[in-house]
């Protein structure tokens, strides 16, 4: 079984680098920050023998993307296969030498939904640019994968306003985020997901796309781990439909952190019938976004929410960028899907849902210490918004499936 070279250790969740679980046969790793998660890819890509294939939505030319970059090139130049999808409107400020550079060494580069591919289908030109590949993927050889919400990003070393400040960026600048580095024998499973849109983006030939195993997820006794790739292009491939029958399954409690969350159509219903039902239904988001007009929209769905039981947490200090729920204490869900118009009718995304207790109780926990570090939204605190910020909210919100 090949594993990174020396695996990051373990710490309680204070200044937590990683936590390691258990499920169906499959051994996770899940981190909460970006310094120990590229170390760790790096690692792993560095002692590839086969293939290296990697997708996100930004790749930047940062520390960490020139490390990751290095260690692709490397492993290209070795003559493995190594494959590099990165999306055009999330990648638009990184340099394109980077990639250039990739390329000269072997790396296959494809930008996905880039502008010239939209000028060619000019017919389609914004409903192409409007759709964006959000997935952050990696698979190395056979068993290796990592999945999560996390991008190819140097966020590590700001832990409070006064870093953020001292480093001359926005508070906002130092994430929180969950992602997974999964080792075990469904790793094909995401390489065949990975290897269905690499295809498609390539005009070859991809056959029909198997069917979501929704079903057999939600008939599970055992310990379970499932994966969808959502195109919401498809209408059986929408998040929807593994979202909607896991929250039906609630019968106690629903935690949810999210970086945007602005949840619509049957997913919302199912959020507010599990209200209803006596579900208590926690929301983690962040006190200061780094999209601040997605922030501005959902803080004028606080009302709705709040006034019907809904218990909100705001993130201080730190940008909350996971994606992540977890029900019952015995469902989990991790990826880089989010609760919005976007991440739910636009974005290809990519989602792992568990049926374990013990993944239940690691994602809680980091759940958990996301609301001790926040600030719960009661709904006077909402009356007390000036006129001004009244009308922004509401602009905001009138363009909520454009955000």
């Amino acid at each position: 079984m090949l594993k990174a070279p020396s695996d990051p250790p373990l710490t309680d969740l204070e200044g937590v680098v990683c936590r390691q679980v258990e499920v169906a046969g499959q051994s996770l790793t899940l981190y909460e920050s970006s310094l120990p998660l590229i170390d760790a890819m790096i690692a792993d890509i560095r002692a590839a023998q086969a293939r290296v294939w990697m997708e996100t939505y930004i790749f930047a030319g940062d520390k960490a993307g020139e490390a990751v970059a290095d260690a692709l090139s490397d492993r290209a130049a070795a003559g493995l296969d190594v494959r590099l999808m990165y999306d055009a409107v999330g990648s638009i400020s990184t340099p394109a030498a980077l990639f250039a550079r990739m390329e000269a060494a072997g790396v296959k580069v494809h930008v996905y939904h880039g502008f010239r591919e939209a000028l060619r289908r000019f017919g389609f030109f914004f409903r192409t640019m409007n759709r964006r590949n959000h997935r952050k993927l990696l698979v190395i050889d056979d068993e290796i994968a990592y999945f999560g919400g996390m991008n190819v990003v140097d966020q590590s070393g700001i832990e409070t306003i006064e870093d953020a400040k001292a480093r001359r960026l926005p508070m906002s600048a130092g994430w929180r985020d969950v992602h997974v580095r999964m080792v075990g024998s469904t790793q094909h499973e995401i390489a065949e997901i990975m290897e269905r849109l690499w295809k498609r983006a390539h005009h070859k030939r991809v056959g029909r796309w198997p069917k979501w195993p929704v079903r057999e997820m939600i008939a599970a006794k055992g310990d379970g781990l499932w994966f969808f790739d959502t195109r919401p292009t498809f209408k059986n491939r929408r998040a929807h439909r593994m979202l909607v029958p896991l929250i039906r399954l609630a019968r106690h409690d629903i935690t949810l952190s999210m970086a945007y969350f602005i949840p619509i159509g049957r997913v919302l219903r199912e959020l507010t019938r599990a209200q209803q039902r006596g579900v208590r239904i926690r929301v983690i988001i962040p006190g200061q976004s780094d999209v601040a007009a997605v922030q501005w929209a959902t803080r004028y769905f606080y009302k709705f929410l709040l006034s019907r039981g809904f218990h909100i947490y705001e993130r201080k200090n730190q940008m909350l960028h996971s994606k992540v729920m977890v029900i019952d204490g015995r469902w989990s869900v991790i990826g880089s899907c989010n609760l919005d118009p976007r991440s739910l009718r636009l974005n290809l995304e990519f989602l792992a849902t568990g049926h374990s207790r013990k993944l239940a109780a690691v994602v809680l926990t980091i759940c958990r210490f996301e609301i001790r570090n926040s600030k719960r939204v009661r709904l006077e605190d909402y009356e007390r918004r000036t006129l001004r910020q009244r009308l922004i909210d509401r602009l905001a919100w009138t363009f909520r499936r454009w955000l």
